[in-house]
């Protein structure tokens, strides 16, 4: 009894320390016994939605990206570890649950449910989550564009230059940029007759690799300087290129693009769906060049970076919020690969509105080596009609303002947003 005492008192005095320190944010609500109900799982315009109900009421929610709705069985798949722990131990249940997923796509299970259980925590305690992350040292934060596509009319270096002056006119005012190229780009690579030497492949994301031709590099690299070109240098070119290139072709590339200082060149050797990161190849193009280099959407946990930044082999490290674990994984790595001098710049092209929450309130905290993270353009308009809490417009001359409500700070208009249920998950807000 007396050590239940204590923790009552411990729970009590935090909260109300917690409070203190937000005067904007909602009251705290004094639970000390608060547990989880149900962990429930719905399909909307693609995306699995997480929802996490407690005894007191609270909900919170979390978001996987918009083309994984295969992912609901497997989300479902951790209820049992779920029901009747306290949601504000987020790190006691992420102990419980995160040994089970797996890099992308299985991690992106567990990384939204740890996001809803800090919506509960931040809810509960009646701040902000990135004051349960830390603190905020930027008031905004820079995002850049990876999702924004407008309509390409064909594959020549003019048909790229016109389809970034589009993104450049674009309402957000990006301030950096980033454009597919090679084999990241299959259009592109299969415009050609003979843009590299093997045939192209049927098969999941990015399937082709090989040797380029000197036309296929050319050609991509003419591409390129007709985007930056456009650009010019008040907005920044970053460059999504693989994976499936050669370390010798990457090399080549890269120094053809140092005149043009690119911002990075991403996933070159491995990347998207690929499970070896493979450092030392990496290692061996970055000191090849003065072109930064990145790689890491496809990475779960931080166990799974340690090559990456220990060995040095990347300049910058882009992990997804919704694959490596939750925002508090992706926190520790940043902070991690600030002491070897790497930088981040979180992925997040499909990760929704929910996930643009959860992104803000990461980059709020991001110690100093993180860049921009990847806006996430919403599946579907009606997105912006079913969540509330966002700034509007979301996006101001390529920063997001920092919000001060508790947790998230978003949530569901749920008349609108049942609308867009499917049958079998018609119960998800009750």
């Amino acid at each position: 009894m007396l050590n239940q005492n204590r923790l009552n008192h411990t729970r009590r005095t935090f909260l109300s320390t917690m409070a203190a320190a937000a005067p904007l944010a909602a009251q705290p609500r004094t639970r000390t016994n608060i547990k989880i109900t149900d962990l429930r799982c719905a399909i909307m315009g693609g995306s699995p939605v997480v929802r996490i109900t407690t005894d007191q009421g609270v909900s919170g929610y979390g978001q996987a990206e918009s083309y994984k709705p295969y992912l609901k069985p497997m989300v479902l798949f951790y209820k049992k570890y779920l029901i009747d722990q306290d949601p504000t131990d987020v790190g006691n249940i992420m102990l419980k649950i995160r040994r089970l997923g797996a890099n992308k796509p299985w991690g992106a299970a567990v990384s939204a449910i740890e996001i809803a259980l800090w919506d509960i925590a931040g809810q509960v305690a009646g701040v902000p989550v990135y004051k349960l992350l830390g603190g905020k040292i930027r008031s905004k934060v820079r995002i850049y564009n990876g999702g924004f596509r407008p309509p390409l009319n064909g594959q020549t270096p003019q048909d790229y230059a016109e389809q970034t002056a589009k993104m450049k006119e674009a309402k957000e005012g990006f301030t950096l940029i980033k454009q597919a190229v090679g084999f990241h780009n299959p259009a592109m690579m299969r415009a050609m007759k003979n843009g590299w030497y093997d045939e192209p492949r049927i098969g999941a994301n990015h399937p082709d690799a090989g040797l380029l031709t000197e036309g296929g590099l050319k050609h991509v690299i003419k591409c390129v300087e007709a985007m930056k070109k456009v650009l010019g240098e008040e907005i920044g070119l970053a460059l999504d290129c693989g994976p499936g290139w050669t370390v010798k072709d990457a090399i080549r590339f890269a120094r053809a693009l140092e005149p043009l200082n690119i911002t990075w060149l991403e996933d070159l050797i491995t990347g998207d769906y690929t499970i070896n990161p493979n450092a030392e190849l990496f290692r061996e193009v970055t000191r090849s060049t003065s072109v930064p280099i990145h790689t890491g959407e496809q990475i779960y946990m931080r166990e799974n970076y340690r090559d990456l930044i220990e060995k040095q082999a990347v300049n910058i490290i882009g992990p997804d919020p919704e694959d490596v674990g939750g925002i508090a994984e992706l926190k520790w790595i940043s902070e991690y690969a600030d002491l070897h001098g790497i930088q981040v710049a979180p992925h997040g092209i499909f990760d929704g509105l929910i996930g643009v929450a959860a992104h803000v309130h990461l980059a709020a905290v991001l110690p100093q080596n993180y860049i921009a993270f990847e806006y996430p353009m919403p599946a579907e308009p009606w997105w912006h009609e079913v969540i509330e809490g966002l700034p509007n417009p979301i996006v101001k001359k390529g920063f997001i303002d920092v919000w001060d409500t508790s947790g998230l700070g978003v949530k569901f208009n749920v008349k609108a947003a049942k609308q867009h249920l499917e049958a079998e998950d018609k119960a998800f807000f009750d």
